[in-house]
């Protein structure tokens, strides 16, 4: 497998609409490839998710994992996930306020509002579809990476800019705050 280079914000394919991936296209072995080595890339950076836009393939697909992740030891454990096409629908007008980092924005965080609900319509890495929901904060993670897949980065979605810290002033200030708060959500959801 091949670690791929994460476009930084300023790099303008992170700006781009990523185009629909065929299904011929998923189930060859180039793409094929190039998904276990975004998963690659996303565990060694230790991100939630990653985009394919976000390492230079503007095709829609993103990947979702945590599990006991170091660098958000407060999200609750998600199993590897491929998506593909995704179509995202809020499920309720319910909103919660994340505190969201991202690995093309190296060291900054910024709260921003997301639904608790929403309903995703894609395909797995086969091309198998899948039509679920998903609630808490793993909603805030999807939304966050489909937000690539449109070309809009998370700190188009914060609404104060106050919010915004880096990760060394977020473990200091606001962190605990932060994790009580994804508990209640957690508890609530379940995820």
């Amino acid at each position: 497998m091949t670690l791929l280079k994460i476009a930084h914000i300023g790099n303008p394919v992170l700006r781009q609409r990523a185009r629909e991936i065929s299904a011929e296209e998923l189930a060859s072995a180039e793409t094929q490839r190039f998904i276990d080595d975004l998963v690659e890339t996303m565990r060694d950076a230790n991100g939630a998710g990653i985009a394919a836009i976000q390492v230079h393939n503007a095709i829609r697909l993103f990947v979702v994992e945590v599990k006991d992740n170091p660098r958000y030891p407060y999200k609750p454990n998600v199993p590897l996930t491929i998506v593909v096409n995704p179509v995202i629908t809020p499920l309720t007008t319910e909103t919660f306020d994340n505190f969201e980092g991202c690995l093309s924005v190296p060291n900054l965080r910024g709260v921003v509002k997301r639904f608790t609900r929403i309903r995703v319509r894609a395909w797995d890495r086969h091309g198998e579809e899948s039509d679920r929901e998903i609630a808490g904060v793993t909603a805030g993670t999807y939304q966050h990476e489909v937000d690539h897949l449109n070309g809009v980065v998370f700190l188009d979605r914060v609404s104060d800019p106050t919010t915004f810290c880096t990760w060394t002033e977020f473990d200091r200030y606001y962190k605990d705050a932060f994790a009580a708060q994804v508990g209640e959500i957690v508890k609530r959801f379940g995820s």
